[in-house]
């Protein structure tokens, strides 16, 4: 039996992690919960799953057919992330944004092992949260559906024979589009993914490509491998979730159906593929095609790069201008393109450069531009 924790369990990944649970109630039992402004979604969960501890983002006067422990806030969210009862016990990440670094910090500690589908994590923090996890020796297990494949791709594979990692992109809801027609998108229309199901966020990331900036940065911390042996190309169908280059020119391929569940079972069983319900790929119907991804039409791409260049402070200056400026796009505050200005403007800012790279001001200058960047907007 594993002892489930789930931050973020209202979200897309949170749902389908617990849909799997769900299923599979004789392997997984959901010990704590972190859950988000839908009370009325939330009280059905808890009631059905009876985690023993759950926090919830604001106060709120529900009620149970048992006694959990409750918290509230920011602290409920790390006292669930901390909480540590049993063996076996693993840690789902489904949060969205910087808000889900310190919960990951918190469950490593607690030697939890970590199913990571918040990818600020690693793109802000990636030097620390490697230098913990092997301080505590805990595992640290992706869920997203990229570098899943590629775990799965280099499993009895030789690290140095890796040449290179193949990370595949959809495109996005304006991949057809050109930078001429991005002038006057909409939200309604960003939001609209053509192969996945997911939240807001993420969807809109997808269309700028910084999804895909962010999954570059992930994989160079998950699998240990230089910048310049990573890269993304577009694949419309999202059949191949990535793939793994070697030395003597074979490529490795991981090819499934568009579903989330698919990777999020995985990482919950590491390293099993064990049956679950799910669509099969039919290979006799495959239409696969691959192109190369421009920085001209994607620039959110090509600053995870510069980030990278740049290092340290720099990585959370890159998701803090690109976290404020989603929210003002979904707010109806900025036009599409204008989160490539926001971001553009931060990551080109020598004023970080004396910012020393640490958790405290990670999180510090984290928060300082998300907040500067929105009072200027609203």
């Amino acid at each position: 039996m594993k002892n489930l924790y789930i931050v973020g369990a209202l979200g897309s990944i949170g749902m389908q992690t617990l849909d799997i649970v769900r299923n599979n109630k004789d392997e997984f039992k959901v010990i704590g919960l972190s859950l988000g402004r839908n009370l009325d979604l939330a009280k059905e969960v808890i009631e059905e799953f009876k985690p023993e501890i759950i926090s919830f983002r604001e106060k709120n006067d529900l009620s149970f057919s048992y006694n959990p422990i409750i918290y509230y806030g920011d602290e409920g969210l790390l006292e669930v992330s901390k909480y540590h009862k049993y063996d076996n016990e693993v840690f789902v990440n489904a949060l969205v944004g910087i808000s889900g670094l310190m919960p990951t910090v918190y469950a490593i500690k607690s030697r939890k092992t970590i199913c990571l589908a918040n990818k600020e994590t690693l793109v802000v923090a990636g030097d620390i949260i490697k230098s913990l996890v092997k301080e505590y020796n805990v595992p640290l297990i992706p869920i997203d559906s990229e570098h899943s494949a590629i775990l799965q791709c280099i499993q009895g594979e030789s690290h140095n024979e890796i040449k290179r990692l193949i990370i595949t992109a959809s495109g996005g809801s304006f991949r057809d589009k050109s930078r001429k027609e991005l002038v006057n998108v909409t939200k309604e229309e960003a939001l609209k993914h053509p192969n996945w199901k997911m939240g807001s966020k993420i969807t809109i990331d997808s269309a700028t490509m910084m999804n895909k900036g962010f999954e570059i940065i992930e994989a160079h911390y998950l699998f240990d491998i230089p910048y310049n042996k990573i890269e993304a190309i577009l694949h419309r169908e999202s059949i191949v979730h990535s793939m793994v280059e070697f030395n003597d020119g074979t490529i490795k391929a991981e090819l499934g159906v568009s579903d989330m569940r698919t990777p999020i079972a995985y990482a919950l069983r590491y390293p099993s593929h064990s049956s679950m319900e799910s669509n099969r790929l039919d290979l006799l119907n495959l239409n696969l095609h691959f192109e190369k991804l421009s920085f001209e039409r994607f620039p959110c791409l090509n600053f995870a790069y510069l980030a990278s260049k740049l290092g340290g402070i720099y990585y959370a200056v890159l998701n803090a201008a690109n976290e404020a400026a989603v929210h003002l796009f979904l707010n109806d505050k900025i036009k599409f393109l204008e989160i490539e200005n926001i971001i553009y403007k931060e990551i080109t800012n020598p004023k970080y450069q004396n910012i020393e790279y640490n958790l405290e001001n990670v999180i510090k200058t984290s928060y300082e531009i998300i907040d500067k960047i929105v009072k200027e907007y609203e």
